[in-house]
């Protein structure tokens, strides 16, 4: 056995020893008995980035160059949606992510987050508030900005996740910028925690550091475009992309930070270390990272009976990995890995549960899909 993986074979004894320690890539593989049937329910789809199902059973897809889509079954492209606020379509950056208020059926409340126009070139993530009203937004309000703006298309994050007391979890990359994912006053590699309004709630975690900002909720992330609420712990999951090598599933603790970039498990592009290691004193541990690297992106937990050998499994999607992650939990430790979908050789942008108890992902593509997924 080479000295290589002696070390990978110490390392996983070392992980698996404790529950609040990191467990090695990958876990056991699992698969699924029974062959999975793929379904086309939209098409041609300019780079779908996030979907949400109404509640009659429609769904609304944000395409990255900036459109809004809400599409039937009488209709695989849908119609566009008015008035949606200014994107900068630049890289990683555009419409983002789209999240359905909890009083949507009648309200119609939704929230976008988008890579915002700031002038002279830059941009930022943001937040927006809005209401659907037939096929158009209106009464379109920012109620998030990330500080500061910067040049550049790289790392934006951003998806939204609805706490269970209605508090939005927005997820927000470092930009490309390291180093401030560790500095409080800034919103780079960072989750935030706010109100639907926009105002901070009053019991935030408080970060010690003057000039702390007082949404912060947790720091030292990289860019975390995967967020959801487990459905019986109701705690905030998030993956989010390493360099070269580890991405991580974390569920971010209010007040508590995650490492990135003092810590890590991947290495620089150049194959240079990045920050100490993969530990140190007062930094968190992932509860689970590929190595090499999938490029994550979008993520949901499986409730449904429709499948049941997927009840309580936890999906993520796969962008230089072409696939859809399957991960089996014992509580809050990853003991199963499956991935599916590797055929389709497309990039799995996002993954969401329909109401009707399928599995459903988008395909990130100039001519990006919506796939249902059912087991026969």
């Amino acid at each position: 056995m080479s000295v290589r993986h002696l070390s990978l074979l110490a390392i996983s004894v070392l992980l698996f020893a404790g529950a609040a320690d990191a467990q090695q890539t990958r876990a056991p593989a699992v698969k699924t008995t029974g062959e999975i049937v793929v379904e086309a329910v939209a098409t041609g789809l300019e780079h779908p980035w996030s979907f949400a199902f109404t509640p009659d059973g429609r769904i609304l897809v944000t395409e990255r160059p900036g459109r809004l889509r809400l599409i039937d079954r009488a209709s695989k492209t849908g119609v566009a949606i008015d008035g949606v606020p200014p994107v900068v379509a630049n890289g990683q950056g555009g419409l983002l992510d789209v999240a359905l208020a909890p009083d949507f059926a009648t309200s119609g409340t939704l929230f976008l987050s988008y890579a915002e126009p700031r002038g002279a070139g830059t941009a930022a993530t943001a937040v927006a508030r809005a209401k659907l009203e037939g096929n158009r937004l209106t009464g379109v309000q920012v109620i998030f900005r990330q500080q500061p703006a910067t040049t550049g298309g790289l790392h934006f994050g951003s998806r939204i996740a609805i706490g269970r007391d209605g508090a939005l979890f927005v997820t927000l990359g470092e930009r490309y910028q390291r180093d401030r994912a560790q500095d409080v006053s800034t919103h780079y590699g960072k989750v935030i925690r706010i109100l639907p309004d926009g105002r901070v709630p009053s019991d935030n975690p408080k970060f010690a550091d003057a000039g702390a900002l007082p949404e912060l909720w947790s720091i030292g992330h990289r860019n975390p475009q995967s967020a959801a609420i487990h459905p019986v712990t109701g705690k905030l999951w998030t993956v989010e992309h390493g360099a070269r090598g580890g991405d991580e599933l974390n569920i971010p603790l209010a007040g508590k930070n995650y490492g990135w970039p003092l810590i890590t498990y991947g290495i620089d592009y150049s194959g240079r270390p990045i920050g100490s290691g993969q530990k140190a004193d007062g930094l968190e541990q992932p509860i689970y990272f590929w190595d090499p690297s999938i490029a994550p992106s979008g993520m949901a937990f499986y409730t449904s009976q429709l499948i049941p050998q997927w009840q309580g499994n936890v999906f993520v999607g796969a962008l230089a990995g072409q696939h859809l992650a399957r991960l089996v939990l014992d509580g809050e430790r990853v003991v199963g890995e499956e991935r599916l979908l590797t055929t389709l050789g497309e990039r799995i942008r996002d993954v969401r549960q329909g109401p009707d108890g399928a599995l459903y992902v988008a395909t990130d593509h100039p001519q990006g899909r919506i796939l249902r997924l059912t087991l026969k």
